[in-house]
């Protein structure tokens, strides 16, 4: 556990209180590019006097980031904080990542709780509706993922991690596990462009409706000149609204994650540029809590795929959880954010 808590002081702004959290995974959750049986998070309180708003982040490896690293980038604006650093301050202060996540969600919650209304309201959107998210199979032989597609077969969305020559056996196996369920599958950037030519159309007979990020997003020019019979998603590929112009002609959708974007404020940017650029949209997350799902939810309430299902695949959630219903969530509780 590290913690770093910065007390209120008379005159000051805002006090700032860091935790690193851990959380236990529902047995072990498989990319290509490992296996995981905990998260570790960063937690962030901003307080007002009497009034505390709440983030979570989950730092990346796959982008230099750790959880110390995190945690001593959102310690160095505690100055700026006490000096009166707002949420429009902090979108120039810090580039997009884990650390501007946390710091901009709590903001958002704090802001929220000040002025007496929901955080959906504060920022202009219609009330939030229930979600149906996808329910992601990790990665896995394809025997296992027939079982465990059959387990989740009643699920209406169902994510296959992918990323070994296996992949169409994958794809085969939970098809035959949930027959009646969409599918999206993640390649992780783990094919080259022959793999998803030779894919695409096999994938497509079986039901798959979109492919995130197939190629290496430093290696995906050769998107743009091939004809796509399964709908290409850009996830690392896709950051802030300033990653878009590289995208277009080469995706069909972005995945927007907080983490990437850098909190909610970009996020819904970054959700506007690429309507009007003409992607659809996906709401992604990692693996966190029900405090990082909260925003995204209010960013996913019109996006055509919501993949916020990493609770479920928690051991231990927050103490005030978002309820799902199977693969139906409800809109959070004020008193877990927002």
């Amino acid at each position: 556990m590290i913690e770093i808590h910065n007390p209120h002081l008379p005159g000051a702004g805002l006090s700032l209180h860091v935790t690193e959290d851990r959380f236990p995974v529902a047995g072990a959750f498989a990319l290509s590019r490992g296996a995981r049986t905990e998260i570790r998070v960063v937690r962030v309180e901003l307080r007002d006097g009497e009034v505390c708003g709440r983030g979570e982040s989950r730092p990346s490896g796959r982008d230099g980031e750790t959880v110390q690293d995190v945690i001593g980038v959102i310690q160095s604006i505690e100055p700026d904080l006490r000096n009166g650093l707002d949420r429009t301050a902090l979108q120039m202060r810090l580039p997009a990542g884990a650390a501007r996540n946390a710091l901009d969600c709590a903001f958002w919650d704090l802001e929220a709780k000040k002025r007496g209304v929901l955080a959906w309201q504060l920022a202009g959107l219609a009330p939030p509706l229930r979600l149906n998210t996808a329910y992601t199979l990790s990665l896995a032989s394809p025997d296992v993922l027939r079982k465990a597609a059959a387990r989740n077969s009643h699920r209406p969305l169902i994510k296959v991690q992918l990323g070994s020559e296996a992949d169409l056996a994958r794809i085969e196996a939970v098809r035959a596990g949930a027959p009646h369920s969409t599918l999206i599958a993640d390649a992780n950037g783990s094919w080259t462009l022959e793999r998803y030519l030779s894919l695409a159309p096999e994938f497509a007979r079986l039901g798959v409706v979109m492919v995130e990020q197939p190629l290496p997003a430093n290696a995906d020019a050769g998107l743009a000149h091939i004809e796509r019979p399964v709908p290409v998603c850009a996830d690392e590929g896709c950051r802030d609204r300033h990653s878009l112009e590289g995208l277009n002609g080469k995706y069909d959708v972005v995945n927007i994650k907080l983490d990437k974007a850098g909190g909610l404020t970009e996020a819904l940017e970054l959700k506007r540029h690429a309507l009007a650029a003409g992607f659809d949209i996906m709401v992604g997350c990692t693996l966190g809590t029900s405090l990082a799902m909260a925003p995204a939810f209010l960013l996913a309430q019109d996006a055509r795929y919501v993949d916020l299902d990493g609770p479920l695949l928690l051991a231990k959630d927050r103490d005030t959880p978002i309820h799902f219903e199977g693969s139906l969530m409800e809109p959070p509780s004020a008193s877990l954010w927002g």
